[in-house]
């Protein structure tokens, strides 16, 4: 099937079935113009879910490199939407490593990561839902990502933890309302579940938030410890129920510990 006869809407239509004859560069090259589009049913319906579907499916191993190094390039789009999909993109190349060992070499990601941590503590647009544009999700996809950085990336770790309490607690102007307290929250999890941490290293990137909380006082909660805030509770839920696959991190109860001795400062109530 030639590429220029890609029917996008017919594939999506159709569950995404790989389009046999193609070649692989070919067929990353259109997805990735896609993956830009402002319009969400390009962007979102097709291109990524196509895209996932296909790197998970191993359809796209001899390309793997290729779309990560596309993908890092983004975080740096001057479009929203660009750098909002970069870090699902490597979300997915970063498990498909797990899954087919082999497949995105330890230089490739350590490649990837240099950027993904620059843009994920700083990136200002933090818009979970975007009327015209769709999801965005910044906070989410880069939360998903750090979590698939740290199986890759076993000693990335505790650098991870601390670019997630930088996120939490970034000076924005926007309070989370997309539940991406919750994906922040399951990401620490997934990264404290990493086997290696020891206990300093599981707890210490919460002194980044106490820091970023020193010398509050009355008055209204600014957003960014709203955020902050609402992160902790549900870090606080995740280490105590667990994941339903995952189960519970080895440093569970200290970490849970810590959450809620910070979040005694808004809820002074609190036994």
């Amino acid at each position: 099937m030639p590429l220029d006869h890609v029917a996008w809407s017919s594939l999506a239509a159709e569950g995404f079935p790989f389009p046999e004859g193609v070649p692989a560069h070919r067929l990353i090259d259109e997805l990735s113009a896609m993956l830009v589009s402002p319009d969400p049913e390009v962007r979102d319906d097709q291109a990524y879910t196509a895209a996932a579907r296909w790197i998970g499916d191993g359809r796209l191993d001899e390309v793997l490199e290729s779309i990560g190094d596309t993908a890092a390039r983004r975080f740096t789009h001057p479009e929203v939407q660009a750098r909002t999909f970069a870090p699902l993109v490597l979300r997915c190349v970063l498990a498909r490593g797990v899954a087919a060992p082999g497949a995105v070499p330890e230089a490739a990601a350590e490649r990837w990561y240099v950027p993904y941590s620059v843009w994920y503590p700083a990136e200002p647009d933090i818009r979970g839902w975007d009327d015209s544009l769709g999801w965005l999700h910044a906070v989410a996809h880069g939360a998903d990502a750090a979590a698939a950085f740290a199986r890759v990336l076993p000693h990335r770790c505790a650098e991870l933890l601390e670019l997630c309490a930088r996120r939490m607690t970034a000076a924005v102007d926007h309070r989370y309302v997309q539940l991406e307290d919750a994906r922040l929250a399951r990401a620490i999890t997934r990264i404290l579940l990493v086997p290696g941490l020891s206990p300093e290293q599981a707890t210490g990137w919460l002194s980044v938030v106490n820091k970023a909380l020193e010398g509050g006082g009355y008055g209204p909660v600014p957003p960014w410890a709203f955020n902050t805030f609402a992160t902790l509770q549900s870090l606080h839920l995740h280490l105590t129920r667990g994941l339903t696959e995952e189960g519970l991190p080895a440093h569970a109860t200290a970490v849970a510990e810590q959450a809620a001795a910070i979040l005694r400062l808004p809820c002074h109530w609190l036994a």
